[in-house]
């Protein structure tokens, strides 16, 4: 059976964070046709728009690819869980909600590297664009933007003990993490509005789904980009028991996440040459920086008894406790399911200093990929040193300012009428 095939202006793979905010930002105009890929399905799972319930999604297959990492020497040769979003929304419809930007330091860090245009000064605009700040605008902070950006609900007992047991070590007290310094013990904010999850499907996506001009496939999994010679011109994906072809007259641009888009380049022909040739893969590039350098946080827990009976496992394990978060959260949507990333409170302290830059990376500060025309990849993958904290907020800024480096190369590249 011959693949159907269809043509738009720009073709984005991954309807996850950045994926929502590429849609949205692309499609503005209207002058621009958009093709939305994602391998999973919409959003409608009631757990995801509760903030507690990111706990039930972690093994759900509808919504979560299921990763895990191979076994680690360094941690008894465990198997570590990677949850990754497979929804509208991608990974920010099953996070914990944590709204943590990085230092300054993390993106002055990304220009000393050679990437022009990503100083903090260069970010800190599409920071404050993509936000609605529950505290108001100010110099770091924006408002009326499309994620909405929120305190927690309450106070909590033992976040206030833990504050005070920071500041009792020596560590100041640290009422904003995204604010002139990020050191400190505090309580977080969350990407959440009136007890709700507020994913970029919620903020970006939702709005732009009107636009006759954007066009969104779900539960259509991307299995090569098409080229002519080194030039990106579509993509291949299966949705059901069909094999689809869609062509982009603009560009091919990759929000697949930190996993996903390294691994659709190698499958298509993008990669370490000695690998693909092994896996039988035609080489278009031999790129040995795909798929390499991958970066993470390491997540310790450690648990601790309480001499009162206020914790959160006190409350799930108590039928009595349990209808009462349930009914409060109903009510007021406050209390325990209010919460993301199990807690209130954190902190963050000094610890060694930051990685030297990767002479084989696969992007350019435009992100553009190396030697292939019309081709991007805008998502968490670029990051040459992780930020400091959680990554959503700084994906999100990346999506922002990429759909601006897109639309300005597209206008510097579009013909001008020139009357005698």
């Amino acid at each position: 059976m011959k693949p159907h095939a269809d043509s738009f202006d720009y073709i984005v793979v991954g309807a996850g964070t950045a994926g929502c905010v590429l849609a949205n930002r692309l499609t503005a105009s209207g002058r621009h046709r958009v093709l939305l890929l994602e391998a999973g399905g919409h959003d409608r799972h009631i757990w995801i728009h509760i903030p507690l319930g990111y706990g039930k999604l972690f093994t759900n297959p509808k919504v979560n690819w299921l990763y895990t990492s191979e076994p680690e020497p360094e941690l008894n040769n465990r198997r570590i869980i990677q949850p990754r979003g497979k929804v509208l929304g991608g990974s920010s419809s099953i996070n914990g909600l944590l709204y943590i930007r990085g230092q300054p330091a993390d993106f002055d860090h990304w220009r000393q590297l050679g990437n022009s245009g990503w100083s903090f000064d260069d970010v800190l605009p599409y920071f404050r664009r993509a936000e609605d700040q529950e505290r108001g605008e100010d110099a770091l902070h924006g408002v009326g933007g499309p994620l909405a950006v929120s305190n927690v609900c309450e106070p909590h007992p033992l976040c206030e003990a833990f504050i005070e047991a920071a500041q009792q070590a020596g560590f100041p007290r640290n009422d904003d993490f995204n604010g002139p310094t990020q050191e400190g013990a505090g309580y977080f904010q969350l990407t959440a509005r009136r007890g709700r999850r507020w994913s970029t499907a919620v903020g970006y996506l939702r709005p732009a789904r009107r636009r006759p001009n954007l066009a969104i496939a779900s539960n259509a999994l991307a299995s090569r980009i098409l080229f002519s010679g080194r030039r990106a011109i579509g993509v291949e994906y299966r949705q059901g028991d069909s094999t689809r072809l869609a062509y982009a007259n603009g560009e091919v641009i990759l929000a697949g996440g930190t996993f996903n888009s390294p691994q659709l380049l190698q499958l298509s022909g993008l990669g370490p040459s000695s690998l693909l040739q092994s896996l039988g893969i035609d080489v278009v590039a031999d790129m040995p920086g795909v798929g390499a350098d991958l970066q993470d946080h390491l997540q310790v827990r450690l648990q601790y008894r309480c001499t009162e009976r206020i914790t959160m496992n006190d409350v799930i394990h108590s039928w009595r406790h349990r209808t009462g978060a349930g009914l409060r959260y109903v009510l007021f949507r406050k209390g325990l399911l209010a919460i993301g990333d199990a807690g209130y409170a954190g902190g963050f302290f000094r610890t060694g200093g930051m990685v030297a830059g990767d002479p084989t990376a696969v992007v350019d500060e435009r992100l553009r990929v190396h030697g292939i025309d019309r081709l991007r990849v805008v998502d968490g993958s670029i990051m040459p040193t992780l930020v400091s904290g959680n990554t959503n907020a700084a994906i999100v800024m990346i999506a922002e300012k990429g759909a601006d480096i897109i639309l300005q190369d597209a206008f510097a590249e579009a013909p001008v009428a020139i009357s005698a």
